[in-house]
């Protein structure tokens, strides 16, 4: 099971502000693979944009503190935003953290097309991300 940084969630109230000032003042630019694959009817329909800077991508996303209510899910990774990371077995993943005693929200198949995504609390509160692209995404 291996482990590499993925992504890290902004969330903001204004994405399309948010979008252009990591554009404008950082260069980032426009990420044009992940927008064809979202899920926006399973819980969370809100603005997003992609930015990059070649390797590690920002997922700017619109607040939403109301995803937990309606996915019946314990941890929100749209209220403060997130760190993502991308593994290549989630599974085993899963397992890792249940025998570590660690409990997580298995969105599965949520908000990207292919991508089961488990979310969880570090020490701090701080929310990050596992997830494994399957289906060919």
């Amino acid at each position: 099971m291996k482990l590499k940084l993925h992504h890290v969630n902004v969330v903001s109230k204004d994405v399309a502000a948010l979008d252009a000032f990591y554009r404008d003042v950082l260069c980032l630019d426009e990420e044009p693979t992940l927008s064809a694959g979202r899920i926006p009817d399973k819980g969370y329909p809100g603005k997003v944009a992609f930015v990059t800077d070649g390797t590690t991508q920002l997922h700017l996303a619109e607040r939403d503190l109301e995803i937990g209510f309606r996915t019946g899910q314990a941890v929100n990774p749209v209220d403060k935003g997130h760190v993502a990371f991308r593994t290549d077995d989630i599974e085993a993943f899963k397992a890792h953290l249940t025998a570590k005693g660690i409990p997580f929200s298995d969105y599965g198949a949520w908000a990207m097309n292919g991508w089961e995504q488990i979310f969880f609390y570090d020490p701090e509160g701080n929310v990050i991300e596992v997830h494994q692209v399957k289906d060919g995404a």
